[in-house]
């Protein structure tokens, strides 16, 4: 199961009203370390295929959810789980350390 790209507008069905923990990746086409993470992200979303879903928010073309949250560096990665934020991190980061704390929110 391939990452997911949300906007604003689906962002309450797909995110919110998810029945698994989501993780959001708020990213841009020109950020770097979002590219250097997207692979990891890929690889983690067919990893745990049907336990957790893993979506991605251009914060360029959908801002509101960005500013909802906080947002003020990107990468920025949010965990939901029930509707609600529960762990986030920033910044880009090993597929690794990515695991251990996709592990320790769940």
């Amino acid at each position: 199961m391939a990452t997911v790209h949300v906007n604003d507008t689906d962002f309450d069905a797909e995110v919110r009203q998810a029945d698994t923990p989501v993780i959001v990746d708020f990213w841009a086409e020109w950020c770097g370390p979002c590219k250097q993470i997207g692979p990891a992200l890929e690889e983690l979303s067919d990893e745990y295929a049907g336990r957790i879903k893993i979506v991605k928010i251009n914060v360029d073309e959908n801002p509101e959810q960005a500013a909802a949250l906080g947002v003020r560096g990107i990468p920025a990665l949010f965990m939901f789980k029930g509707g609600e934020v529960v762990s986030n991190r920033m910044g880009a980061a090993p597929k690794a350390a990515l695991k251990s704390w996709i592990d320790e929110s769940v």
